[in-house]
């Protein structure tokens, strides 16, 4: 990682991150619209097996570069449940399953 000066130089760093980021996040919303078409119910936009197996693997990742898996997870977790809510209203699928509405 790179020395900084002073905390400006630190949040310059951050910004420019955070712009990375955003594209990133960009790039998963498109392909979880796509994965909405293929989704019938509820019970399939949530798979809270899949939610599991995605947040296990950002905790492997975060620990294996050197990040917090708990902060990974928590980072994970939130996205997952926008994205669930996302996909719910683009799937438009009835929320009638366990667990309440999405995101729940």
């Amino acid at each position: 990682m790179a020395e900084f000066r002073d905390l400006a130089g630190v949040r310059a760093a951050i910004d420019g991150l955070d712009g990375e980021l955003v594209t990133l996040l960009a790039r998963r919303e498109r392909l979880v619209r796509a994965a909405a078409r293929f989704k019938a119910d509820a019970a399939a936009v949530r798979a809270p097996d899949r939610v599991e197996q995605v947040v296990a693997r950002a905790r492997r990742l975060a620990g294996a570069s050197g990040g917090s898996p708990e902060v990974a997870e928590r980072v994970y977790r939130a996205m997952i449940a926008a994205f669930v809510d996302l996909e719910m209203s683009v799937a438009e699928v009835r929320d009638d399953g366990p667990g309440g509405p999405a995101g729940a």
